[in-house]
């Protein structure tokens, strides 16, 4: 049985991308975190690209990711971008409000499962279009298990039952579900207490309480979650089998190839408050301070956003301030600092880097600050498509910072590359 343009049609697919990652070590969301070169979520939406099962696409990211939206947007799959909630349940129930109107089906998906190939996405889907209300793929349990109990004691857990093998499976992503049903378990489980929503692990298991028989697929060794650094060099290693015409020395495993690591920058700006004689706008951190007299420059002055831009280049590695936004070039006098950070921003990312954060702190008697430093975050964050998190602080009277004569702003930047 295929797919036909009306089963896709009325099919959409959630992928939850709003998990933070802290296993994997990285300091960014899991989805965020490069595999050969690419994030974990690209991966995942190539696999659905290549399955070709669902007219629909939701990406359900971390709150404020602006990296990962932009990575996400520029996507050939082309998801809707949904911001998810404190938990696994949250975040599904954001995907499932973006639905369009007249879904029948809904493949939930978790992005940490990067590499579930096209086949697997495509078996769930024909189950559901066969009639089935909840769909999940599997495999066999190798292992032995064991059941366990702690009695209070004190000591270690004690084995209560060993059950049979045959009849376990270890159960993967996506989970097909006929979407009217899952909307409505959901809708019923938000009135649960958070006893009772902790102890639902996925979609399936509310489906399970809720009465629903769920039916199952084979699943694929391929489709492994990826959580601890170990799963990302298998996964790493799995996608260097994939390729075609490797000799047997490029298939080697991927524990020999280290791993991308971030790239930090760091960058400092000092101007000088411009001449009283000569009355000249405050901009500071992408705001205007109109009370005070602002800072002498090539553009206009901006030192936190000019030490920002520094750092960016710093940590790609592509120049300074000066390589790109020198006296030499008259297209930038004047410019806005806004202007110049996101002109470094898309610079970075041209070189193949994404960015992770900027933060910047600036040292100097005026302009007071402290009431507008989330309006300069926001400002600065939209600039560079990124967090820029920015802090003041004086120098208790010493040097030309102390006696008002100029200012100095200190930024670190984290970059990581999306090329090998």
């Amino acid at each position: 049985m295929s797919l036909s343009d009306q089963n896709i049609e009325h099919t959409a697919i959630i992928v939850v991308a709003a998990g933070s990652g802290t296993r994997l070590g990285y300091g960014i969301p899991k989805a965020l975190v490069p595999l050969a070169g690419r994030s974990l979520l690209e991966h995942a939406l190539d696999g659905i690209l290549q399955a070709n099962c669902a007219a629909q696409i939701i990406a359900v990211l971390p709150a404020g990711d602006a990296p990962l939206a932009a990575l996400a947007g520029n996507h050939p799959s082309r998801p809707t971008c949904v911001e998810g909630g404190a938990t696994r349940s949250d975040s599904v129930r954001s995907g499932l409000a973006a639905l369009k109107p007249g879904t029948e089906r809904v493949l939930i998906h978790d992005a940490a499962r990067a590499l579930t190939p096209p086949e697997v996405f495509r078996e769930v889907t024909l189950a559901l279009v066969r009639g089935a209300h909840a769909v999940i793929p599997v495999l066999p349990v190798v292992d032995t298990i064991k059941q366990v109990a702690n009695d209070g004691s004190g000591t270690s857990p004690h084995v209560t039952g060993t059950p049979a093998r045959e009849s376990l499976r270890a159960v993967q992503t996506p989970q097909g579900f006929h979407a009217p049903t899952l909307l409505e378990a959901h809708e019923r489980a938000a009135g649960w207490t958070p006893a009772e929503a902790a102890a639902i692990t996925d979609d399936a298991m509310l489906m399970e309480m809720l009465g629903e028989r769920v039916d199952t697929v084979p699943g694929a060794a391929a489709a492994l979650k990826i959580t601890t650094k170990p799963d990302l060099t298998l996964a790493s290693s799995m996608l260097q089998e994939r390729k075609p015409g490797k000799s047997a020395d490029e298939l080697q495993p991927a524990r020999d190839t280290p791993l991308l690591i971030p790239r930090t920058g760091i960058g400092i700006d000092v101007h000088a408050v411009a001449d009283s004689a000569e009355p000249r706008p405050m901009w500071l951190a992408g705001l205007h301070f109109p009370e005070d007299q602002g800072l002498s420059g090539h553009s206009d002055g901006d030192a936190v956003a000019h030490a920002a831009c520094d750092a960016l280049f710093s940590a790609a590695g592509i120049g300074d301030l000066g390589t790109h936004f020198g006296t030499d070039r008259p297209e930038y006098a004047g410019a806005a600092g806004t202007t110049l950070l996101a002109e470094a921003a898309r610079l970075v990312r041209e070189a193949g880097f994404e960015i992770g954060n900027v933060a910047v702190q600036f040292v100097g008697r005026r302009p007071k600050f402290s009431a507008r430093r989330l309006e300069a975050d926001a400002v600065l964050s939209a600039a560079a498509g990124a967090p820029v998190t920015v802090t003041a602080t004086t120098s208790d009277g010493l040097g030309y910072e102390g006696t008002g004569e100029g200012l100095t702003a200190y930024a670190t930047a984290l970059v990581y590359s999306l090329r090998r």
